[in-house]
């Protein structure tokens, strides 16, 4: 594991030029440039917020009187099932994507994950500035709150890497894999309260819901923004655990699976 922490530190430089290339690149061309990172996030959420908005309003509960509280609720879920979704997505195709780079060049393969986390995680910051700037001008803004986000952030970017670094491992000798990862976020989504709100959900499901990961983490965040309130910590301290020991399972199974990498490419 450590040697993985030193691999990182020793090509911190490639990791962050490289996700600067591909940031440059990526808008190079276009005349709208970073607009097209924005686009797709608020189209779903204008689509989300008309389709469901009278629907689900009267769903949430004490906060009647609260000016836009839906809209609050629909774009703390959707902004961050965005990242997870993206990083999941490219996680899952990182090796196959790259493989000419790596028979080409000798470095650690676990800097491609690093580098495609950190290119997720900059169209996410520009994303999530817009909903700051939102939450400010309806004077909704949580305050010191905000702090509560950074450590449910980083478990969530934790929990997708090591989850991603399975999946893109897996996909080198398993090419259905990535076709998987997408079906499997289509029905993630719908089984995660995102558009909806847990309250409209049978009894007998709630139970079952809670061991989805990703809802405990959407509802902190909702708790922080919607609720103003610092999240469950409880409900998050398994999925810590959870976490740190598919982290260790991701780094195992990247190093044992690395060396046969280049000849199933």
């Amino acid at each position: 594991m450590m040697a993985i922490f030193r691999a990182i530190w020793n090509y911190r430089q490639f990791i962050a030029s490289s996700v600067w290339r591909e940031f440059q690149s990526r808008y190079r061309a276009s005349l709208l440039g970073v607009f097209w990172t924005v686009a797709q996030p608020l189209a779903l959420l204008l689509i989300y917020t008309v389709v469901f908005g009278r629907v689900m309003r009267p769903s949430l509960p004490g906060h009647e009187q609260t000016p836009y509280a839906f809209s609050i609720y629909l774009c703390a879920g959707v902004i961050f099932w965005t990242l997870f979704a993206e990083m999941l997505t490219r996680l899952s195709t990182v090796f196959v994507d790259n493989a000419t780079l790596i028979k080409k060049t000798n470095f650690p393969r676990v800097c491609l994950p690093v580098i495609a986390t950190l290119s997720a995680l900059v169209n996410f910051t520009i994303i999530f500035s817009l909903y700051l700037a939102f939450l400010i001008l309806i004077d909704h803004f949580p305050g010191r709150l905000l702090v509560a986000v950074i450590p449910v952030l980083m478990l969530q970017v934790l929990f997708t890497l090591a989850l991603g670094i399975i999946f893109g491992t897996l996909n080198v000798f398993f090419r259905d894999i990535a076709q998987f990862t997408g079906v499997l976020l289509q029905f993630w989504f719908w089984l995660t309260p995102i558009v909806y709100v847990i309250n409209i959900v049978p009894e007998e499901y709630r139970y079952w819901m809670n061991f989805n990961p990703i809802k405990l983490l959407m509802t902190a965040y909702q708790e922080i923004f919607l609720v103003q309130a610092w999240p469950n910590l409880p409900s998050l301290i398994s999925l810590s655990v959870g976490t740190v020991l598919l982290v260790f399972f991701s780094a195992l199974l990247l190093l044992r699976l690395e060396p046969e990498m280049v000849d199933e490419l």
